[in-house]
């Protein structure tokens, strides 16, 4: 008895064994592309980077839709901002001079989101705080700021601003 077509046929085998596995495997990868696609797109501007590029909208995104954001329970995730929370940070960050010189440039509050510090004590004590929080601002479409905020310092710590330019070329 010889061997060696035995040998051969599992080496077919196990070579399409592979091939199959492989071709499954971007499937899959592909297919939870689509639903991530699907999922965020709920009729306006996308937060998904797969989706801008795919549904030709990356484009359009507005400042508070670059960089992206948490899904579920609203736009902090799972936490709810009090308004007297919210007031409080606005009302630090307009205090600040170029805080003010922003706002009579244009540009409006579009959201805040409270920066959340965790901190276990040595008897497993968990104990959050939100002494920080980021102001969003927004002029257009094409320029956004952010401002950190210290609460307990009762003063802005930075601000970041970004410009976007599009050049169209026919």
């Amino acid at each position: 008895m010889d061997k060696t077509p035995k040998r051969e046929m599992r080496k077919m085998d196990r070579s399409k064994a592979l091939i199959l596995l492989s071709v499954v495997a971007v499937a899959a990868i592909l297919g939870s592309m689509a639903l991530t696609v699907y999922a965020s797109d709920n009729g306006e501007e996308s937060n998904n980077g797969f989706a801008g590029w795919f549904n030709g909208k990356l484009r359009s995104r507005t400042c508070g839709q670059l960089g992206g954001g948490r899904r579920g329970g609203g736009p902090y995730g799972y936490i709810e901002v009090s308004e007297e929370y919210k007031e409080n940070v606005i009302n630090i960050a307009k205090s600040d001079p170029d805080v003010q010189n922003l706002l009579n440039d244009g540009y409006n509050i579009t959201g805040v989101r409270p920066i959340i510090t965790t901190k276990i004590d040595a008897e497993g004590n968990v104990v959050m705080k939100a002494t920080k929080a980021i102001v969003m601002l927004q002029k257009d479409t094409i320029s956004c700021a952010s401002v950190l905020v210290d609460l307990e310092a009762g003063k802005v710590m930075e601000i970041v601003i970004l410009t976007r330019t599009v050049i169209e070329k026919p």
